[in-house]
């Protein structure tokens, strides 16, 4: 059975993948006229809609990293692989939300919570190849004896 953490990354990744798709959609199909019904120039829309392309791709490729993390099993078997998932989800808020905000309300809290966002993203997949080097170094670990990984064992006369 998936522990409670990781079946939420699960239900993120599974969301953010949702909503790349959903928020793609809308740039590539929306988008480009109602920012010229706001009275933006060529390039600010051309802008805008590269931007918001760039936050899409960026968060679907995170969501994808994150489900292969937690669906292989990896995240259970190291703690690292978890962190790694969470802070991929983290920078998928601060780079690719921060760019939604520039583009759908010409507004951000502030102007580091891009480059921040990114930054979470490389200390996710550094963390993700550290996980490469530990073995079983999470408290999730699941034992190779365990009853309930084996058909064996409910077969097995006590």
């Amino acid at each position: 059975m998936i522990p409670i953490s990781l079946r939420i990354l699960l239900l993120l990744a599974s969301l953010s993948g949702a909503m790349a798709v959903a928020i793609g959609a809308m740039g590539a199909h929306s988008l480009p006229k109602q920012l010229e019904a706001r009275g933006l120039s060529e390039s600010e829309v051309e802008k805008k809609v590269h931007q918001c392309e760039l936050g899409t791709r960026y968060q679907m490729v995170h969501a994808l990293a994150i489900l292969v993390i937690v669906l292989t099993g990896h995240a259970l078997r190291s703690r690292a692989a978890t962190i790694a998932a969470i802070l991929m989800l983290l920078g998928t808020v601060g780079f690719a939300g921060g760019l939604y905000s520039i583009v759908f309300a010409d507004n951000i809290i502030h102007w580091s919570i891009v480059p921040l966002g990114g930054s979470l993203f490389i200390l996710g997949w550094i963390s993700l190849a550290i996980s490469s080097f530990l073995r079983n170094d999470s408290s999730l670990a699941v034992s190779q004896h365990s009853p309930s990984l084996t058909t064996s064992s409910r077969n097995t006369p006590q």
